[in-house]
């Protein structure tokens, strides 16, 4: 029961990080190298500001528990379900490393921008932010289906009617 449940709290959180990133793409990251400058400083600086506690919280939490969900698949000789479960984790710390490595630091350049500080290369920066952004939307899309595919994967032996590797109900 503590590996299922602690399965349904890590694919939540895993959403919730890839919902957040996924909508950003969609609505903002396609098309925001195109913003005027004003636009762009008045868009990136509500998102930051509404979202930066925030997806600390959720991508630390969601890293924690995919690790612990990753131990305890691999202590229950869950391998097909453990190595699944690695490679969500894995992809959801490459998610943590481009935040922390390259947007949290484009982002708190953008916080002390004015349309009149703007440096002349804030267009590759902008760019720069963009690229990075949707490299971290397909890891964290990735990091929830190897989550689900995890989840899904049989975690005992007994577990007659668990969904197998392949897919397929069991008798």
């Amino acid at each position: 029961m503590l590996v299922k449940v602690s399965q349904f709290v890590g694919v939540m959180l895993y959403v919730l990080v890839a919902g957040v990133m996924w909508g950003t793409w969609l609505a903002l990251g396609r098309t925001m190298t195109e913003y005027d400058a004003t636009t762009f400083l008045a868009d990136g600086k509500h998102m930051i500001a509404n979202l930066a506690t925030v997806m600390a919280v959720l991508m630390i939490a969601a890293v924690v528990v995919g690790l612990i969900v990753t131990v305890l698949l691999f202590r229950r000789r869950a391998t097909v379900a453990g190595w699944w479960a690695l490679a969500g984790l894995l992809l959801m710390v490459g998610v943590l490393v481009v935040t922390l490595a390259v947007e949290v630091p484009i982002d708190n350049k953008i916080k002390t921008w004015t349309e009149t500080s703007l440096p002349a290369d804030w267009k590759d920066i902008r760019s720069r932010w963009a690229d990075f952004h949707t490299l971290r939307t397909f890891l964290s899309l990735g990091a929830v289906a190897a989550a689900v595919v995890a989840a899904l994967a049989r975690t005992t032996p007994d577990e007659g009617a668990a969904v197998s590797k392949l897919g397929r109900r069991e008798p």
